[in-house]
């Protein structure tokens, strides 16, 4: 009798071994995504695993992790099980905590509200709680904002994110890379302007919406700061398209420019309250450093390129240049 208990117990244990070696069905022939949710107990995360059909015996996965000493050091988060992947690959995916990574890109001049449809769009988080939390006063009081929102203070660039991080990880990340760009030399650059840092985010968020190429950035940055000395308002269509729609930009209207908003530069003096989108290196970089030109004007004549003027008729008649060299519409 005895000697049939061994059997078995030798049978169950290799039956036991075959499972964990071998790959379950759902996985021979592709690939596929499991999310392991944070404080799970073992016997969980081997039931999730089970249920997602990745493994094929939850038990051979607890035995396994135990005898290895990793049952209680799983990592939680999103993970790609690959085609063919046994238990014992599955469980060091787990151990190593080698979870997805999510490319997120913040382009220059971004918006949170793009930002947050891009989280969303990658499963991170819903966009209306990362607009919740970038305009939360108890978080912008732990990251020393003043200001409203986090707008502006987010860099532009490519970050590497991970399903089951906090909101506010992920946008502090991005606000410690733009102090890092912001470093002393430019605040000190600043200073002697009269800008605080947060004027200097708005006025480069600006000068980053209105120009397409890096070296018509030192002339923007000019016209504004020659208009800003003569109490001229800025006139900067980006702060309207701000002021009317946040979530999407638009072409922006007549009656778009009559509306009362305080980012509205047709129709208050100075820089708005606050930045308008994502300033990148060089947008920063000129709105410290513009150009040494008395422009006071600009017009596209291109998707690219601006005309520059000094007077208002000069710029009148770039206008009216810029207007008659277009193709007529309709023909």
């Amino acid at each position: 009798m005895l000697g049939g208990v061994l059997v078995s117990c030798l049978l169950f244990l290799a039956l036991q071994a075959w499972w964990v070696l071998t790959p379950a069905p759902l996985i021979q022939s592709r690939s596929a995504v499991v999310e392991i949710p944070p404080h799970l107990s073992l016997v969980e995360v081997a039931r999730r695993l089970d249920q997602a059909g990745v493994i094929r015996s939850p038990l051979g996965f607890i035995l396994l992790s135990l005898a290895r000493g990793s049952g209680r050091s799983l990592k939680a988060g999103e993970y790609e099980v690959p085609q063919g992947a046994s238990t014992v690959a599955i469980l060091s995916l787990l151990e190593g905590g080698k979870v997805i990574q999510h490319q997120v890109v913040l382009r220059e001049g971004s918006t949170v509200a793009e930002l947050a449809r891009a989280l969303e769009a990658e499963r991170l988080a819903p966009a209306a709680d990362v607009l919740r939390v970038a305009r939360d006063p108890r978080f912008l009081q732990t990251l020393d904002i003043p200001a409203e929102s986090v707008e502006g203070y987010l860099f532009p660039d490519t970050y590497q994110l991970v399903k089951g991080m906090a909101i506010e990880e992920m946008l502090a990340r991005m606000v410690a890379r733009t102090r890092e760009q912001v470093g002393p030399e430019i605040l000190a650059q600043a200073l002697a302007l009269d800008l605080t840092p947060h004027r200097l985010l708005t006025l480069a968020s600006i000068i980053e919406r209105e120009a397409a190429v890096a070296s018509e950035m030192p002339l923007i940055s000019a016209v504004f700061w020659n208009r800003l000395k003569r109490d001229m308002p800025l006139q900067a269509d980006p702060t309207v398209q701000y002021a009317v729609d946040q979530e999407r930009r638009r072409p922006i209207t007549r009656t778009d420019l009559q509306v009362d908003s305080p980012f509205n530069t047709y129709r208050r003096l100075g820089l708005p309250p606050g930045p308008i989108g994502s300033p990148g290196r060089a947008a920063i970089r000129a709105a410290v450093n513009p150009a040494p030109v008395n422009y006071l004007y600009f017009v596209s004549i291109d998707d690219r390129h601006h005309h520059f003027s000094s007077t208002l008729s000069d710029h009148n008649a770039a206008v009216a240049r810029y207007r008659l060299s277009r193709p007529r519409e309709g023909g």
